[in-house]
């Protein structure tokens, strides 16, 4: 099954997907990869047939799976070359439209090999921090960082995409807040005022509830005296 069976677009701030979803190459083996629901909904709104997708995060390729469903045009990158063999293989798929979708090792904090204003929709799924640690010890790998060193990382991230962005069009990112010693660490929104520092204006918070964390199950039976967290935030900007 190459799409999925009665896609609805979603309509509010709220998002929810229960069931992941599987068709075509998607799976949820990789750690941390997102809904393929979630870039799905977000490339169908915010960009057309034949545009040009970056997502300088690319993990196991789900944002480049829909690109090529979608017949967008699309550049992943990611500086784990594991991360771009998966993507590789997961897009070993035949459809009837061929849209150019294009692979790079490369850190998202130096896209120079990338024109400036040439990108017609940015949709990426960075790391929250140091969570899920993507390597172990790969130069580059902001997954590695502590929380300050991290968003010093991604406030160049930020630059960079809006460097190659085109004026008037749109970048979608989803995050997640996490707790230090029962106490919230706001990531979403230090993530967000990153962005905006650079020039973006904010278009939408959505806000995305979260199924199958692994470490829910960890905390639910315990004397604790914080909520679980069960939200993950996704920013969508402009220039």
């Amino acid at each position: 099954m190459l799409q999925p069976i009665n896609f609805i677009p979603e309509e509010t701030t709220i998002w929810s997907f229960p069931n992941r979803g599987n068709w075509a190459t998607h799976s949820g083996k990789y750690r941390g990869n997102w809904s393929p629901y979630i870039p799905r909904n977000l490339i169908t709104r915010y960009s057309k047939p034949g545009d040009l997708i970056l997502d300088q995060f690319v993990g196991s390729g789900t944002t480049l799976i829909e690109a090529k469903l979608l017949n967008r045009n699309a550049i992943g990158i990611d500086i784990n070359p594991l991360a771009i063999s998966i993507t590789q293989n997961n897009l070993h798929f035949i459809t009837d439209i061929n849209p150019q979708i294009q692979t790079r090792v490369a850190t998202a904090t130096n896209l120079s090999f990338i024109s400036s204003e040439t990108v017609d929709f940015i949709c990426t799924h960075p790391p929250y921090s140091d969570i899920i640690r993507y390597s172990s010890g790969l130069p580059g790998d902001i997954s590695l960082l502590n929380d300050n060193d991290f968003f010093d990382e991604l406030c160049k991230v930020a630059s960079e995409s809006y460097r190659v962005l085109k004026p008037g069009k749109f970048c979608a990112f989803m995050i997640g807040d996490r707790r230090i010693k029962g106490n919230v660490v706001p990531l979403g929104f230090r993530a967000m005022n990153c962005f905006i520092q650079q020039g973006f204006y904010l278009k939408e918070i959505i806000i995305k509830e979260q199924h199958n964390c692994r470490s829910t199950k960890k905390w639910l039976n315990t004397n604790r005296s914080f909520l679980l967290l069960a939200h993950e935030y996704i920013f969508v900007l402009y220039k």
